[in-house]
This record gives structure tokens, C-alpha cells and sequence, in this order.
């Protein structure tokens, strides 16, 4: 399958958390041509090996997962309300067509919401998870039922990829099934150009993390790595209504991000930043505070401690259907991590004091 292929048909396939089965099967197969070996674990999370038997482990990472909502409560005339699974936006809900997955099959249904025009002015309620509602088509809580819906379904919006100005995707799930393409691609064009590797390297597509990285956790103490590399989104700070002096700049267009942070390892980071520098790939820089906020926190903490580092995807709009990226950022991330996974020495020394 071609990258722009699988890319679209893994991006539109559904794969919210704890229900990641299905898009881990589509990332499985495309990348299972380009590793020496593949496994999962109990709970989902995907991994393709290249070199296995090899004693040094590198971690390339994504996550797999998607923000979603549960069925959480069926009223008597057959208003569908919900709880959030991982960090859905409330606020975007009303009007969205969404996906009910249940064990016949997805069921069509809308965030329903009063018309404008029997709202007061100055007095509209703004929408909450108290009383955004989904409506099925069904007048009673037992014709829901009957429609295989059940408290506990998994919700998803009903939105595709596409392209904008041929320079940017836009869709849901960017967060972060394109991690999980780029860290196939990396596999692919290891493949396609012979590198052979004096180590191991374990391409992981974690599941869960958009509830507390629970996936990255699991496959840590599986893998026991020596050092591992994440790749997840940060916000583009640029369009409206962001805040520079609070979350940064990052600009889409512009290259990956690299996070500094107590989560980070320091002389890793630079050895990132060197192949960059050397590769000539623009990137551009990130603070975080405590925490990363990603696996990358999961794979530093695990173990004895595994030195690991963050490469960022910048996106608009991240937890809405129109999450926004740039393809050329995304290429550029694609590059700096093969880049560095070929040139890199598995006899470094990460030890801040010898």
C-alpha cells in the first residue's frame, strides 16, 4: 500500500481509547513488510521490530488512540447523554454527526441543539456535558435498546481527511495516528534504503495514552528500551484566540518541535538537535513544565529510567474534527527521526555524571 493510501484509510478509521483493535490491525499490516517481527499486547498496543535479537533496544513511539465519548445515560424519550473518553470538547458537540459503536455496527446519530431561534438573546445556555444530548432517530429509552445501544458504547464524530491548500491535512485523530504514520514511515524507508541497524529497534504504537499513557506504561516495562524517542502533537500557537506568553510559539510550516523538560533527557535532546543541525531540518523549540504530558513521561519514569525525548508534530485546533497540520512538518519529522535512528551510536553514554 502506498504511505498516502494507508495514510488515509488508518486517519479515517475509528480507534478510540480502549477500542484501538481495528486501526492497530490497519497499522500492523502496512508496517508488518518493513520489520523483522511483530507482536501485541494485552491491551492493543502494536509493535514492529527491526533487528530483534539484537541487545540494545531503541523505542520510536506513537500512540494510537483518539478522544471519544461513552454512552452514559438513555432518557425515556430516547435522548442519548454522554461522559467523556479522554479529552473530548464539549463545546464543539452540538450539531456534530457522530458514530455509535456497538457489537451490531455503527449506528448513525447528531449532537442535537435548540434552534436559534427559541434561544434569548444574552441568556443562551452554552454547551456543557450536563446538556449536550445525542438523538438517534428513536422516540423511547427501548427503542434505543433495540438499536444495539447500550450504556458503555463508544461515540466518535463522523468526519473525514482532507486537504487544504494542498499544504495542510485537516481531520480528526491527527492526535496522533499521524505519530503512528510517521513512525511507519521511518520503518518503511529503513527498508526501502538497506539500513542495516547495530541495534534493535522497536517501533511502538501505544494505545491509551489519551487517558494517562497507560499503553506507553504497559509496553515500557515490556520492552525494558535503552532509550526511547516519542512523537506526539503541540499546539500551533498562531491562529486566534492562542496565547504566546503561556503556551509558547510553535507555527506549523515551520518543523518539529523539540521539548525541553525534567522528562527529557538533556544530552539526548542534543543528539537530536545535532542530526538536525547536520541534516539541515528547520525546527524549533518547546519548555514544559513538570511533565510533557506525553508517553514520553511514561517510557523516562519507567524501569531504572530510560533516557527519552520528544519530537513534536505543531497542530491547530488539537480535540476538534479539524485538528490541522502541516504535511511538509510532517515529512520533516519523518526525516529527523530516520536521520537520527541511522547515524545513531548504541554505545553512548547517557550517564550525566561519570
Amino acid at each position: 500500500m502506498e504511505p498516502k493510501s494507508f495514510l488515509y484509510k488508518y486517519l479515517n478509521n475509528a480507534s478510540p481509547t480502549g477500542f484501538e483493535a481495528s486501526g492497530q490491525q490497519i497499522w500492523l499490516d502496512y508496517v508488518r513488510p518493513f520489520a523483522d517481527e511483530t507482536f501485541t499486547d494485552n491491551y492493543g498496543t502494536a509493535v514492529a521490530i527491526i533487528n530483534p535479537k539484537a541487545e540494545y533496544r531503541m523505542v520510536i513511539e506513537a500512540h494510537a488512540d483518539e478522544i471519544s465519548w461513552f454512552v452514559n445515560y438513555i432518557n425515556s424519550d430516547g435522548y442519548i447523554y454522554v461522559r467523556r473518553n479522554g479529552g473530548s470538547d464539549h463545546m464543539i458537540a452540538p450539531s456534530m454527526r457522530v458514530n455509535i459503536h456497538t457489537d451490531g455496527g455503527i449506528v448513525p446519530g447528531v449532537f442535537g441543539w435548540p434552534a436559534i431561534h427559541v434561544r434569548k438573546d444574552g441568556k443562551e445556555d452554552a454547551p456543557t456535558l450536563d446538556n449536550i444530548f445525542i438523538d438517534v432517530g428513536a422516540r423511547s429509552a427501548e427503542e434505543v435498546g433495540k438499536m444495539g445501544i447500550h450504556v458503555g458504547c463508544v461515540i466518535t464524530f463522523k468526519d473525514e481527511l482532507m486537504e487544504l491548500n494542498g499544504k495542510f491535512y485537516s481531520g480528526r485523530a491527527l492526535d496522533n495516528r499521524i505519530g503512528g504514520y510517521m513512525i511507519a514511515q521511518v520503518a518503511r524507508k529503513l527498508k526501502e534504503e538497506g539500513v542495516k541497524l547495530p541495534f534493535g529497534l522497536y517501533v511502538v504504537n501505544a494505545v491509551q495514552e489519551e487517558i494517562g499513557l497507560r499503553g506507553a506504561q504497559m509496553i515500557a516495562e515490556n520492552i525494558k528500551p535503552n532509550v526511547a524517542v516519542i512523537t506526539d502533537v503541540c499546539h500551533d500557537t498562531t491562529a486566534p484566540m492562542y496565547n504566546k506568553i503561556t503556551s509558547g510559539e510553535q507555527v506549523a510550516g515551520k518543523g518539529p518541535v523539540l521539548t525541553y523538560g525534567a522528562s527529557v533527557h538533556k544530552k539526548l535532546l542534543d543528539l537530536i538537535i545535532a542530526t538536525a543541525k547536520k541534516k539541515d531540518i528547520s525546527f524549533q523549540r518547546s519548555a514544559a513544565s513538570r511533565v510533557t504530558g506525553t508517553d514520553t513521561d511514561a517510557f523516562a519514569y519507567s524501569n531504572e529510567g530510560v533516557p527519552s525525548a520528544l519530537i513534536s508534530l505543531p497542530l491547530k485546533y488539537m480535540h476538534t474534527t479539524v485538528e490541522t497540520a502541516s504535511i511538509a512538518d510532517i515529512e520533516e519529522v519523518i526525516r529527523l527521526i530516520f536521520e537520527f535512528v541511522k547515524d545513531f551510536d548504541p554505545s553512548y553514554d547517557f550517564k550525566y555524571i561519570s
